[in-house]
């Protein structure tokens, strides 16, 4: 093989935006592109996307590294964002916009079904607690407030399943990325009976489940001709988002988690068993079929900041750094927030959680709101952590990742509040990055170059600092126990 022309494309369609790498396996980025899209709230508690623009981002990203580079890929791989689904007709003609994982119209379902027996019976089975982000919520509400559509509804896939059949005509969905959507066993390997049950479908509404590591073949001509790739072009099945950063963020080993803040935010560590919390705080989501991820996610990562700024101090986007670092420095803890603007996942699994600012005093600046944002996004993780190591184990190492690495003052502040060390590899997105590894691996091509002893960046915690904010971080969870029932 020659380093120099052989490459794979790795997509993330993410949340905010499809990021498109080609990485050539010498090790270096040959190119990438990146195109934004936005997400539609048309009423409270929703959250959808056009399905059509998502697809359309990601084609163009492929087109582009393919354009740029000026040669067809050895293969492409997909990341994707969890816990979408589209409702189809027999035709495929989407009934429904995306729902994605913010949205929280299904919360009294959820509410409904989460501590009955067939809930916890479901939760052991899939490792995805009950809750409004899931596809099983979010297929029982359309059946109970939109019976005409679910009735119409042939196919429930979501973005990565949609657009896969869009390239290959074929409906299909990795172990990874079906592990996340409440209805499938992580132990057979197959649509849980149970959750289809109670969801009210059948095995046929939902895409074949596939190992992550299935090689696909068939692109379709036009699409093919579009693109600039051959017809016979490997497609890897890939993964869930925040499994393949795991993979791409080199935290295979015990003990090792990562951090990942986008627009959403988690912790997650491997292993080679499915852990399932006895307080069903956490989730266990399937990399391939003996690699399980356990972690938890927070659905208020930099959303609570991009609303900070456009919404409650009406500036433009491009005022966020200049805000976070005059955030960075003013004094720490004289205002405290509650980061739940969208509701809320682990540890406490609350969809009727909302946002509060706390202390607000008339010395309090924007820089002073900024800084209390940026604190709670940091504590709602701590709380992530700790139970992940309740359930997990000791955390020894965290590796970084997302949109919140371009601020080092950031993940300074990371390291300060859990007075533990923040490693940041110097590469690209993490997801795509382990979208691409996962592919090599798969077509058992040579360890990509460079990838284990990437250059990193070792943030230290200051101690002193750590121990003022355990004492803010006792006040936030303090606060949220007696504010969660108002």
């Amino acid at each position: 093989m020659n380093d120099r022309t052989t490459y794979i494309i790795g997509v993330d369609i993410g949340t905010s935006s499809a990021k498109t790498i080609g990485l050539g396996i010498g090790g270096e980025v040959l190119a990438s592109f990146q195109q934004a899209y936005s997400t539609d709230h048309p009423q409270p508690g929703y959250s959808e996307q056009d399905p059509a623009v998502l697809l359309l981002a990601v084609m163009n990203g492929i087109r582009e590294v393919v354009r740029k580079t000026g040669f067809a890929p050895a293969a492409i791989s997909f990341s994707s964002a969890m816990h979408s689904i589209v409702a189809l007709d027999a035709k495929g003609t989407p009934l429904t916009p995306l729902i994605i994982w913010a949205d929280n119209r299904s919360e009294a379902q959820a509410m409904a079904l989460r501590d009955t027996p067939a809930g916890k019976a479901i939760y052991r089975q899939t490792g995805t607690p009950v809750h409004a982000m899931s596809p099983l919520c979010k297929i029982i509400w359309l059946r109970e407030q939109q019976p005409a559509l679910f009735a119409r509804t042939a196919m429930f896939p979501g973005i990565k399943e949609y657009i896969i059949h869009h390239f290959l005509g074929r409906y299909l969905t990795d172990h990874s990325i079906a592990s996340a959507t409440g209805l499938f066993d992580i132990s057979t390997l197959q649509w849980s009976a149970e959750a289809l049950a109670v969801a009210g479908i059948h095995a046929a509404q939902l895409p074949q489940p596939v190992p992550a590591t299935e090689v696909v073949t068939g692109l379709k001509p036009a699409i093919a001709a579009d693109l600039g790739i051959p017809v016979s072009t490997p497609f890897v099945m890939g993964g869930s988002d925040g499994c393949l950063a795991q993979l791409g963020s080199q935290a295979m080993d015990p003990g090792h988690a990562t951090l990942t803040i986008g627009t959403s935010g988690a912790v997650r560590m491997a292993g080679s068993q499915p852990l399932i919390d006895a307080q069903g705080r956490l989730f266990t989501y399937l990399l391939t079929d003996d690699v399980y991820i356990t972690g938890g996610a927070t659905n208020n990562g930099g959303v609570v900041l991009q609303w900070l700024v456009q919404d409650f101090l009406q500036q433009p986007l491009t005022a966020l750094q200049e805000l976070v670092d005059a955030a960075l420095r003013v004094d720490p803890g004289k205002l405290l927030c509650l980061p739940y603007l969208l509701g809320e996942r682990s540890p406490i699994w609350n969809s009727h959680a909302t946002a509060a600012f706390i202390g607000i005093q008339p010395q309090h600046t924007p820089a002073h709101f900024t800084r209390a944002v940026l604190e709670a996004i940091c504590y709602a993780l701590l709380s992530i952590k700790k139970a992940l190591e309740e359930t997990a184990g000791p955390v020894h190492k965290i590796s970084v990742s997302g949109g919140f690495t371009h601020s080092p003052g950031w993940i300074q502040l990371m390291a300060d509040i859990f007075g533990q060390r923040m490693h940041l590899q110097q590469q690209s997105d993490a997801s795509a990055i382990g979208a691409i590894i996962l592919a090599a691996q798969t077509l058992g091509m040579p360890p990509i170059a460079g990838l284990t002893d990437a250059p990193e960046k070792v943030f230290e915690p200051d101690m002193e600092k750590h121990t003022s904010y355990i004492t803010s971080y006792q006040r936030f969870i303090w606060l949220y126990e007696r504010l969660k029932e108002d």
